[in-house]
């Protein structure tokens, strides 16, 4: 599976992976399969939903409710392959 760089506008980084569990929360709020949601409706939206996610589920952060609010706190999210070797 994949993992995401989340990077904030007061330069914290959190990488998280997309565990099946966060997966199917995103099936769940999308109505739509995790894959074709990607394939088929390519939006960037769904990337910042899975940062908030990802985000909320870290021990320790507090996170906005998903939306402008928790967007604005973002500067970039990166979606990158997991270690293979870990």
């Amino acid at each position: 599976m994949a993992k995401l760089k989340i990077v904030r506008t007061d330069g914290s980084v959190i990488e998280g992976e997309i565990t099946p569990a966060v997966e199917y929360a995103f099936e769940l709020h999308t109505k739509m399969g995790f894959h074709r949601a990607f394939r088929q409706e390519e939006k960037q939206s769904d990337v910042y939903w899975l940062a908030w996610e990802i985000t909320r589920r870290t021990p320790g952060e507090s996170v906005k409710p998903f939306g402008m609010d928790f967007i604005e706190t973002l500067k970039s999210v990166e979606v990158l392959d997991s270690d293979p070797l870990a």
